[in-house]
């Protein structure tokens, strides 16, 4: 045993098959729940903010090409997480995938990697609805301290933190991430119920947008559809490539739904379903939504915090009835992005607690409401710190790097898996394996490629903490790397 140590899947299935005691996680969760939470992650920051800020800085109306192009990096990564999800159907997501197939060592820098996903990816979100929030309430005349409405901090140049005069703490932020936590304790299959009234709201509001859109779309604004290029990674085919990578943050909700595995229902059939299902549809409406952007006003017009309120105010006054629908459509969206958000990083430290990688408080399961209760508070708590002090500048691209970087794992896992463990059940199987794992792997691959060097080095910084952590705590705790059985699910840890 060491630190390429696989967990066999016989245990894996095991721990599936468990479904009584007071450490199981509740299955409560079908299809359709699953598809609703993914398209509950997937909807928000991307086609309410980033479709804008990538279409003016990096690729103009060619942004719908970096939607395709981010698009079948998740369809290929996709197809990937959904074989996993239905041979493996626990808690864990990339990280006990990874666990199966490539090692603990590995899983452990997956486990780690999600963390920038998931935890700072909520308060990345948490941050743009503040924005949104605090903007409506100024249309209806309510004045919110600006102090209370930003970070303390600030950017300077590209990764340099700097005190920001005029504020103290973003208010806002960090109650969205509060409130969202509690309703998480409380239990998923409330919090799905919420998501999907918040997504049936929202997405409702894209498609008024989207249909009365095209309408007054001035297809002159999309001339030249690919701008000439001005420098690296601006225009042209680089700076498609590289709205690619930006835009990517908009697609990392779907793999949000395979955490939630041990909680649904028949995990099986419904995960490629909550997943695939989920992508498809939202990379279909970021496409649609892209154009009518980029059709309504001139991209170099979209750099700014709400893109969607300057394309509809080109169109006249035939389309004000939709600003405040669409800010309304925002607030409901980024807020079931955070909860989704919210809901993956418990279940991750979930299966690492089981697993002795980390300590076995994470793996407590609240005895009534059956949900991993002190994780779910430790994420919000920090979280709701990242949101209320960090500017989102920081955080996008990081997070962005953090998801590509898991599904490169996932994908050399289903090739792993595929020559090393042929004969293992597949009840839903991966196309054209070895094209697709490969297609996976390069994509998502070349998408962080072309992410700036602070990001990488920001990446990097990340994963030394975390392979301290894993050589002082996690190698000698590891139940796999002892040799020991998986942890009673009917015991609660002390």
């Amino acid at each position: 045993m060491g630190l390429w140590s696989t967990k066999s899947m016989a245990v894996l299935q095991s721990e599936a098959s468990a479904t009584e005691g007071e450490h199981t996680l509740k299955r409560s969760l079908g299809a359709m729940n699953l598809t609703m939470l993914g398209i509950g992650a997937i909807i928000g920051a991307g086609i309410f903010v980033l479709t804008g800020t990538a279409a003016a800085q990096y690729a103009g109306p060619a942004v719908v090409i970096s939607f395709v192009l981010a698009g079948l990096g998740c369809l290929f990564a996709g197809l990937c997480y959904a074989e996993f999800a239905s041979m493996i159907p626990i808690a864990g997501s990339a990280y006990t995938y990874g666990y199966a197939t490539l090692g603990e060592f590995v899983a452990w820098i997956i486990g780690w990697d999600l963390i920038l996903e998931y935890l700072f990816g909520a308060a990345t979100v948490a941050v743009g609805w503040s924005g949104y929030f605090v903007a409506f309430l100024d249309k209806l005349g309510i004045r919110f301290p600006t102090a209370f409405t930003q970070a303390p901090l600030s950017v300077e140049g590209t990764h340099t933190l700097v005190r920001n005069a005029g504020g103290v703490l973003n208010v806002p932020a960090v109650l969205l991430v509060l409130l969202m936590t509690t309703l998480l304790v409380i239990g998923i299959k409330e919090s799905a119920s919420v998501n999907n009234v918040i997504v049936f709201i929202k997405v409702a509001i894209v498609f008024l947008v989207i249909g009365f859109g095209f309408i007054f779309v001035n297809s002159a604004n999309w001339d030249p559809f690919i701008p000439p290029s001005q420098g690296p990674g601006r225009y042209g085919w680089d700076g498609i490539v590289r709205a690619a990578g930006v835009v990517f943050f908009a697609y990392i909700g779907f793999d949000a739904v395979s955490t939630a595995a041990q909680e649904a229902k028949n995990p099986q059939r419904d995960m490629p379903i909550g997943m695939l299902g989920s992508l498809g549809f939202c990379t279909v409406l970021y496409i649609l939504m892209a154009l009518v952007m980029t059709g309504l006003a001139h991209y170099t017009e979209l750099n700014v915090p709400h893109p969607v309120d300057v394309a509809l105010a080109k169109a006249g006054p035939g389309l004000a009835w939709l600003n405040y629908l669409v800010d309304i459509g925002a607030i409901a969206g980024l807020a079931s992005v955070v909860l989704v958000m919210l809901m993956g990083q418990p279940r991750i430290f979930y299966a690492m607690s089981r697993d002795g990688l980390l300590p076995a408080v994470f793996g407590k399961v609240h005895p009534r409401f059956k949900t991993p209760y002190v994780t779910t508070v430790v994420t919000g708590l920090v979280a709701a710190v990242v949101a209320g002090f960090f500017p989102i500048g920081l955080l996008g691209e990081l997070v962005s790097i953090g998801t590509l970087f898991a599904f490169v794992i996932v994908s050399a896992g289903i090739l792993v898996l595929r020559y090393r463990r042929p004969e293992l059940p597949r009840p839903f199987r991966t196309p054209l394996v070895p094209v697709v794992p490969i297609l996976g792997i390069l994509i998502c691959g070349y998408l962080m490629y072309g992410l700036p060097p602070d990001t990488w080095i920001r990446l990097i910084v990340w994963l030394i903490i975390g392979l301290a952590i894993y050589f002082l705590y996690g190698r000698t705790h590891s139940r796999v790397g002892r040799g020991l059985e998986p942890p009673d699910p009917r015991i609660v840890p002390r």
